[in-house]
């Protein structure tokens, strides 16, 4: 990615929206750009957290396994995410992974260190990564608490309902949503299992309230959808 180009993209993201026109300069000079491959790894359970990465293109999951070696998804990422932040709270090693679910994909990254070199200059900075990990965290609890008190019906059916309302566009009086997941990969979101995925899937496409193929997901009635 041109130099022009990173820092158009840069600014988009509101965390920066403090910086001053010396910063943005420093945080484009700071930033390389590496592009990757379907499957590709950015980062594996135990490297070092010692970047943080904006996704300029493709889509990616971030994951981890289980005890028993099974996948759970923690969220996919779309252009325009930033992940690997964790970094920057005092993780030393990673707790998850990045890999590349749609590819080409490409990222800019950024260490650690160049972004605490900007926190340290610019105290709004500091104020904005809080809010931001804060907001990720209120979602990380909203998911747990998902998980405790939601059966697997209603956990599936709210992924849908908010991938949708993300990403989704409106199609007359429906909603269509083009995606790349799996039912495997819907399972490991959800916490649930691809045979109980597709049960739920084809519950509701008899029930007419959506349509699916390996492609898209169409919602019929988004306020019937329960």
């Amino acid at each position: 990615m041109k130099a022009t180009s990173k820092l158009e993209f840069l600014s988009q993201f509101p965390l920066f929206n403090v910086l001053t026109e010396d910063e943005l300069t420093y945080l484009n000079q700071s930033t390389e750009s590496k592009a990757y491959r379907k499957y590709d790894k950015i980062y594996l359970e135990g490297d070092f957290s010692d970047s943080i990465f904006f996704l300029t293109k493709g889509v990616l999951k971030i994951a981890t396994h289980s005890h028993d070696g099974r996948e759970v998804i923690k969220s996919i990422l779309h252009p325009h995410a930033m992940f690997g932040e964790l970094g920057l709270l005092g993780e030393e090693k990673r707790l998850s992974f990045a890999e590349v679910m749609t590819g080409p994909a490409e990222c800019l990254i950024l260490k650690i260190s160049d972004f605490n070199v900007l926190m340290n200059k610019n105290h709004q900075l500091c104020l904005n990564v809080i809010n931001m990990v804060g907001g990720k965290l209120r979602k990380t609890e909203q998911r747990l608490e998902s998980l405790i008190f939601k059966d697997a019906r209603a956990r599936i059916i709210d992924f849908l309902k908010d991938s949708v309302e993300k990403r989704g566009r409106k199609v007359g009086f429906e909603m269509l949503l083009k995606h790349t997941l799996t039912q495997q990969d819907i399972a490991n979101i959800t916490g649930t299992s691809r045979q109980t995925v597709t049960s739920v899937l084809n519950d509701l496409r008899k029930s007419d309230l959506i349509y699916f193929n390996r492609r898209s997901i169409l919602i019929r009635d988004m306020q019937k959808l329960a």
